[in-house]
């Protein structure tokens, strides 16, 4: 089964969408392995395109003697402490 996502949004709204017919419960059990597959390969898609992106990401950090210079993203600045 290929996977069918243009972008990240499309890839979440996918997989909203296999999980609400997972929760259903209404599925073949062949139904429901299909697209638990098709869920991982989704889930997959978008981890990737995260991770893709927090590297991309540079904030910008007041130094000491007060001028901006840019860091790295990392998830201590992104829980709001300061470096």
């Amino acid at each position: 089964m290929a996977l069918k996502v243009k972008d990240f949004e499309s890839a979440l709204k996918s997989l909203e969408d296999i999980v609400a017919q997972l929760e259903g419960g209404d599925l073949t059990l062949d139904r429901a392995l299909e697209l638990f597959e098709e869920g991982v390969k989704v889930s997959r898609y978008c981890t990737t395109r995260l991770e893709e992106a927090e590297r991309k990401v540079e904030l910008l950090v007041k130094s000491a003697d007060g001028s901006w210079k840019e860091s790295p993203f990392s998830a201590e600045t992104e829980e709001g402490q300061e470096r």
